[in-house]
């Protein structure tokens, strides 16, 4: 076990392992229905999902609106880095 500390769990060894926040089925449900249904449309700058997820949705919660609009930079940035590390893997063959 470990001891709470300001947001951050310390595990044994003092190694810091970082907690993350926590994101319903919710949101994640429709941001990844967003990425497949507008793969060109979103970016890796949250402003701009941010902007596209309230021209795309009827949500009234702003808080709702940005936990989506984060989840899909998430996710864009996950792709981007994905797509970095295969093309380095294919130069380096």
């Amino acid at each position: 076990m470990g001891v709470q500390c300001k947001g951050e769990l310390l595990g044994h060894g003092g190694q810091v392992k970082a907690r993350g926040k926590v994101r319903t089925e919710l949101e994640k449900k429709i941001a990844r229905e967003f990425v497949e249904r507008f793969p060109d449309k979103f970016t890796t700058d949250f402003e701009t999902n941010k902007k596209l997820v309230a021209t795309f949705t009827n949500i009234s919660s702003k808080k709702l609106r940005n936990r989506i609009a984060g989840y899909i930079t998430q996710l864009q940035n996950q792709k981007k880095q994905n797509k970095l590390t295969t093309e380095q893997i294919e130069i380096n063959s």
